[in-house]
């Protein structure tokens, strides 16, 4: 069913509720507020009743997808299922009624479960400290340039270059461009991963970090990374991890072990917290000794009387985010990892994995696959394949919906013409991968017995088909 715009429900003089007439007056408001802030028509509400508001958004959001109603294979994005005992411990009376500016004395559980989340991770990454601050990835991406600059700073030495591969995620050329530093791309060879040869020849005393996703964003690990850290260490470079694809390393090896001076993490991805709609994320950082100095301010440390708030840092970059982070999303990870352990979170890389390479092979043989090799937690396919009878992989995409899945990412990573992105994560069944790739397989027939049906759709949801353009162009925001 079509669902109405609010607005057209709107009937003159419907309310939910009604509130007493203001007794001060005009002139006792103006007094108080001063006129040219002082509203001078109607707002232009919708006028609707308390049972039409709320049968409204009960239907639109039943018009939603998400990871607690279908599966969401959104490639690069993890969108795993997320243990509802990590909400209620979220939502404890002693983590959601504190304020950030009480005493230290009286937010000591809070603050050890910070201290405690750190050692976490730095087991976990084999890094030295870990600020918590940063809000999402890309916040985590620009604190990690802006500690390296500072440190290029200190020593007076000029690096203005920051080494960048053809499939990373786009964040990683925005961050390093917003922190000042010219971007150069390092080309993938004809195994999708880093070209050694490309990487040698652009490494100079100029290249302040190579910033690295692994696994990369076609799935594929890094054979080479030892190899990588060494042409960049050489030349007293730093190798920044992009933590977005942590999921497929998880209790298997540890970053640094790789060579990995800095990095971020994802706790709204890899560790449990509601993913998507813009929030809320977080971020944290984690250094190795060398940059340990230039973390955030402030540090949680302990010492013989509790644990405290630490901002006599003289290398620190100061803050970055008001406050001490997104705290309710890092009180979800820290009750996602304690309830794992460790070999709980080797168990998520293991079946994430698996899961990946099992629809890898279910669909190889139906849609091109450019990289046909093991792959981690994700895979690429693609939608440029000379029997496709015109039908683009967004075609494909909107065509899944039909089907009640919601679509891989599509057109990312750029190296792949047409790409189809696809990630099951561990947290799906095999009667789930069966059912997506049973839809898959259908909507392959279809191109090549209808293609017409592909072209169109999607044909079962209240909306059809848009003008992808005009509404990127027309946008209206407002009745």
């Amino acid at each position: 069913m079509r669902e109405p715009l609010i607005f057209e429900k709107s009937r003159e003089d419907r309310r939910g509720y009604s509130l007493p007439e203001c007794d001060v007056g005009r002139k006792g408001v103006e007094k108080l507020i001063p006129g040219n802030y002082l509203r001078q028509g109607r707002l232009g509400l919708p006028q609707v009743s308390e049972p039409d508001v709320v049968r409204h958004f009960v239907r639109l959001s039943q018009q939603n997808i998400g990871i607690d109603t279908n599966f969401y294979p959104l490639g690069s994005c993890t969108m795993k299922y997320n243990p509802k005992v990590n909400e209620d411990i979220a939502q404890l009376p002693g983590f959601t009624r504190i304020h950030p500016y009480q005493p230290e004395v009286s937010v000591q559980g809070t603050l050890q479960l910070l201290h405690q989340m750190e050692i976490l991770l730095c087991e976990l990454s084999g890094m030295d400290r870990v600020s918590l601050q940063p809000a999402a990835g890309a916040h985590g991406e620009l604190t990690s340039l802006m500690m390296i600059k500072a440190y290029y700073e200190n020593k007076k030495e000029e690096r203005d270059t920051i080494l960048i591969p053809d499939s990373a995620h786009g964040t990683n050329a925005a961050s390093s461009n917003f922190c000042g530093f010219r971007i150069i791309e390092i080309k993938s060879n004809e195994s999708g991963v880093i070209d050694l040869d490309d990487l040698k020849d652009k490494m100079s005393q100029k290249v302040a970090a190579l910033m690295l996703t692994i696994p990369n964003t076609l799935g594929l690990f890094e054979p080479g990374i030892l190899q990588i850290a060494r042409i960049v260490h050489n030349k007293e470079g730093f190798l920044y991890l992009d933590g977005a694809n942590l999921n497929a390393l998880l209790g298997i090896v540890r970053p640094s072990d790789l060579g990995i001076d800095i990095m971020h993490f994802n706790l709204h991805k890899t560790f449990s917290t509601p993913h998507g709609g813009g929030g809320p994320g977080s971020g944290p950082v984690g250094v190795k000794r060398t940059l340990a100095a230039y973390l955030p301010v402030p540090t949680v440390e302990k010492n013989s009387k509790g644990y405290y708030l630490d901002y006599n840092r003289a290398r620190s970059i100061g803050k970055v985010r008001s406050f001490y982070g997104n705290i309710g999303v890092i009180i979800r990870a820290y009750c996602y990892l304690r309830s794992l352990g460790k070999e709980g979170l080797k168990k998520i890389s293991y079946n994430a994995v698996l899961n990946a390479n099992y629809l890898m092979q279910r669909l190889k043989n139906y849609f091109y696959l450019p990289y046909d090799q093991p792959c981690m937690h994700e895979f690429v396919l693609s939608g440029k394949d000379g029997e496709m009878k015109e039908v683009r992989t967004l075609d494909i995409a909107k065509r899944l919906l039909d089907f009640g899945f919601h679509p891989p990412t599509i057109y990312f990573p750029l190296i792949v013409k047409e790409a189809l992105m696809i990630e099951p994560t561990e947290t799906e069944c095999k009667e789930t991968l069966d059912a997506f790739a049973s839809a898959m397989i259908e909507i392959r027939k279809e191109i090549e017995e209808n293609p017409s049906a592909v072209k169109e759709a999607p044909h079962n949801l209240s909306i059809g088909r848009l003008d992808e353009v005009k509404a990127s162009r027309q946008l209206k925001l407002r009745w």
